[in-house]
């Protein structure tokens, strides 16, 4: 197991430095964890018809491709990085379908502290989407955590973890964060 950690960490640290190559090691090496992360995201989105859990693991892996190699600082940091992807990937999925609907039936979301996003109607993270990127503007870190939480599913203390800040400080900036997401959310509802 530890030697399985550090060829993780080593293949962690090549793609950061730039190689590509090292990602086509890295997925397999992480791919149960990644169908388990795929496969949260997916478990109460019933609307989303178009993927399964390997489909958002396959899409996610070709957008990391895609993407220059980021510094990475652990696996946590990498799965933190592959929840956004995923993030990403669904709610591209949501607005394409939003699109063909032209908004009709389309529900607000709202954050509370007992929920994950894939409980959510997936059509309704277009709303929560553009909320996430108004606040990542205002307080970057505000976004991370509400990623962390509500996309990853971390709990609180790992969340502290992977972003380097106390419990105290995800707690507070997370009441906040939610607090100006809601209302977000509900200015962009109303007619």
């Amino acid at each position: 197991m530890a030697s399985e950690q550090s060829q993780i960490t080593a293949l962690l640290h090549q793609w950061g430095n730039g190689d590509a190559r090292a990602l086509d090691r890295l997925i397999p090496a992480m791919y149960e964890q990644l169908h388990e992360l795929a496969h949260h995201r997916l478990r109460n989105a019933l609307d989303e018809k178009s993927l399964n859990t390997t489909g958002l693991v396959h899409e996610a892996y070709l957008k990391l491709v895609d993407s220059p190699g980021a510094s990475v600082e652990s696996r946590k940091h990498f799965l933190a990085i592959a929840s956004r992807v995923m993030r990403n990937v669904l709610v591209d999925h949501a607005r394409t379908r939003a699109a063909m609907k032209r908004g009709s039936g389309v529900q607000a979301v709202e954050l509370s502290d007992n929920m994950w996003i894939d409980q959510v109607d997936i059509d309704a993270v277009t709303d929560l989407d553009e909320a996430l990127k108004k606040l990542e503007q205002l307080d970057e870190r505000q976004a991370r955590i509400v990623e962390q939480r509500y996309f990853a599913g971390l709990t609180l203390e790992e969340t502290a973890d992977v972003l380097g800040v106390s419990l105290a400080t995800v707690k507070r900036e997370l009441r906040t964060a939610r607090a100006f997401l809601a209302s977000e959310i509900r200015r962009s509802s109303q007619p």
